[in-house]
């Protein structure tokens, strides 16, 4: 009799869904090269773009880095820790040492909590051709998870500036949502 297999199903994404890459990849490694992250992302982007329009396909986006800026920081970073300060110097190192960018906290007002955060080098954007927009949706919803696992509060992310605008870093500006 032949090989059966099981049919392929979507199940909800786990941190465990992501397996043991170590083991799975002992002779490449854990790392890549950034081209091979952003031929999925643009491909996959692209895709969304034609089946639901670029409003739509954006909003996918973000709602994917808000999972995943969660589930990042659920297992990487110490959201136990009370003092804001030192969260984000824990959440700047860990970015730096994955190599998805280089964070720096530009402002934050404490009665509001409203935040200004740059990310050099970038992981999305950084050496992009400029096209005088702002592409880092992922990014926004990522930024967003991240602040919501750690404070427990949604807050609305919006990139004002990028490496595709024509900046050399990517600001983002961050609110407590009303909602």
């Amino acid at each position: 009799m032949g090989n059966i297999l099981k049919k392929a199903t979507h199940s909800a994404f786990s941190w465990e869904t992501m397996g043991d890459i170590e083991q799975g990849r002992g002779g490449l490694g854990v790392e890549m090269p950034v081209v091979v992250y952003r031929l999925m992302q643009y491909t996959l982007l692209d895709v969304l773009t034609a089946a639901y329009g670029l409003e739509k396909a954006n909003e996918h986006f973000r709602r994917a880095g808000f999972l995943a800026g969660e589930q990042f920081a659920k297992h990487t970073l110490n959201l136990d820790e009370p003092d804001l300060n030192a969260f984000l110097k824990d959440l700047q190192e860990k970015l730096k040492e994955m190599k998805i960018g280089i964070l720096r906290l530009e402002s934050i007002d404490p009665q509001t909590g409203e935040m200004v955060l740059t990310v050099g080098e970038d992981l999305d954007c950084s050496g992009l051709p400029i096209t005088n927009e702002n592409v880092c949706m992922y990014d926004e919803g990522f930024i967003s998870g991240i602040l919501h696992a750690y404070t427990g509060v949604t807050h609305d992310v919006r990139e004002v500036d990028c490496w595709a605008s024509g900046d050399r870093v990517c600001r983002f500006r961050a609110s407590r949502s009303e909602s």
